[in-house]
């Protein structure tokens, strides 16, 4: 397995979690106002935006990554 594919398969990883976990936090909100939780009050929704855009980061930087080392090849 080479390296691009790694890269390929990790930034469909974070992207996907970031997707689930934007998603989770809007459901949080939403369930909040009728006074349930989906998480257990662990974590607030808007500390799961945080984790989103973390892992959203890491995506973006491994695409970049994989643009950068196919620039490079065509030189």
């Amino acid at each position: 397995m080479n390296s691009n594919s790694v890269t390929t398969v990790l930034y469909r990883i974070f992207g996907v979690a970031a997707l689930v976990l934007l998603a989770l936090a809007a459901i949080e909100s939403v369930v909040k106002e009728y006074k349930y939780t989906v998480v257990h009050e662990r974590y607030e929704p808007g500390r799961l935006v945080e984790f989103a855009a973390l892992a959203a980061v890491f995506a973006i930087a491994l695409l970049l990554r994989q643009i950068r080392e196919e620039l490079r090849k065509r030189k």
